[in-house]
Order: structure tokens, then sequence, then C-alpha cells
């Protein structure tokens, strides 16, 4: 997926709100107006003409690029046909966490049974699920926003809560790198609310610390799972101990 119309598109805008026009660039490069504008409609800039259009307003060409991918939508969840498409095949879930934590073409090359050519596949369909984008010499582009999540009650948190919840639970959370909190309480609606806006938050600045993370060398980072829920519930073991009402 080429990147250029995203490209010129954001040069626009800059040139608009630093109010230069055609006749600014042109003047600029040396060229005619009517060249100029031929050049913006077959979007076939050279990369000095790019970076001297950038002269011109003050920039960077690398801040270019980083103002076109801030401005470019980010996909925050998957339809429920998508998230069935990675249940069925677990070998690109696998690849679809791995890619999500920053990890390299390289990476999942050297950390999984898989050959380059399979690895590149299964890197297509992430591309076609735009979950990513596949650069030129294998070079993963995540698409996903910050606050991605997957469906509540989708085919992915029904994968996890099936085949991850007893697994992640069979230890005695003793490790330094370890915790397990059970809190029960009886709460109010607003004070429930508020806990839930809390969790909420906490969720927030988890996946912000690890987008940053993403950045560290893959010797520095270690997989970390969290899992938050709050819901009214009471232990069904004592439901035989609780007095049942009365039917009056």
């Amino acid at each position: 997926m080429t990147q250029t119309p995203a490209l010129i598109s954001t040069l626009k805008k800059q040139l608009k709100a630093q109010g230069k026009t055609y006749a600014d660039v042109a003047t600029t490069l040396d060229m005619s107006e009517a060249s100029i504008k031929r050049l913006f409609t077959d979007q076939s800039f050279s990369l000095q003409r790019l970076e001297a259009i950038c002269q011109l307003i003050n920039l960077q060409l690398s801040e270019l690029v980083a103002l076109m991918e801030k401005e470019q939508p980010q996909l925050q969840q998957l339809t429920l046909e998508q998230e069935q498409e990675l249940v069925n095949d677990t070998l690109l879930l696998m690849i679809a966490i791995q890619v999500m934590n920053g990890h390299s073409f390289g990476d999942l090359c050297h950390d999984i049974d898989i050959s380059e050519t399979d690895c590149i596949r299964k890197l297509a369909q992430l591309d076609r699920l735009h979950v990513i984008e596949l650069l030129p010499n294998n070079r993963i582009k995540l698409l996903i926003a910050p606050n991605f999540r997957w469906q509540v009650n989708g085919p992915i948190q029904r994968f996890f809560q099936r085949h991850v919840e007893q697994d992640f639970f069979r230890s005695t959370f003793k490790e330094n790198d370890e915790k397990l909190l059970v809190l029960n309480g009886e709460l109010g609606d607003f004070s429930h609310q508020e806990m839930q806006r809390k969790i909420d938050k906490l969720a927030k600045e988890f996946n912000a610390l690890a987008h940053q993370d993403s950045q560290l060398p893959k010797s520095q980072r270690k997989n970390i799972t969290v899992v938050l829920a709050s819901r009214a519930w009471q232990f069904k073991l004592f439901d035989e101990y609780r007095k049942k009402a009365k039917i009056s």
C-alpha cells in the first residue's frame, strides 16, 4: 500500500495552514504554477522537491511523515468476522499478538517455528485485515490504535477464556513480577461505576506503557498479562448456605 497520496495530502494541509499557495511553491522550485499543479495532481514529487517544499514551511521531511502518520485512521476494533478468522488459525492469532507487541519480521522468524515464506503469508493476511501494513523488506507497520480492544464477548475473548484462563491462574503469584488481588465489598451504584472508570483508566495507562516500551530492544521486554474484572457476583459455592427468599 503506497503512502504517497497520504503524504501529499498532509503536505497540502500544511501549506494551507501556513498560507502558502501554488505560486509560492512554484517560486521555491523555480517552476511554473501550472507545473506545480500537475505535480500535486500526479503526485510525482522527487525527494529533493519534497525537501525543498518542506523547507518553505519550516518542516523536516521526517516531521512531515510523522504528521502524516498521526493523521492516518487507526483500527480500534476488529469485526466479529475478522476476530473469528484469527481464532480459526491459532498460528495467525499468535503472530497477530506478537506484532501488536512490537515484534519485527526477524523476531517472528527467530521465535516461531515457521518458514520466512509462510510468515510473509500470515503477515499478508494481517495486512488484509488492516491490523498491519506490510512494507518493503518485510517491515511491519502496526495500524491499531493505542486504545484497541477485542470485541466484548467476541471470538477472541471467548477463546482466551476457554484456553487461557485456567493456565493463567495456575500460579501462586508469589514472584516479584506477579500480583493477584481478590477484593470484595458492598458498593453503591455510583461507587461501582467509579470503580469501572478507574479500571478503564488503568487499561489505557497499561496500553500507553506497552506502546512506549515497544521501542525497547526485545531482550529488555517480557510478556506481561493483566486481567481486570469487576461485576456484581457472589461465590456460588456459598449458595447452599444462603437463606432463600420466602414466597409470600
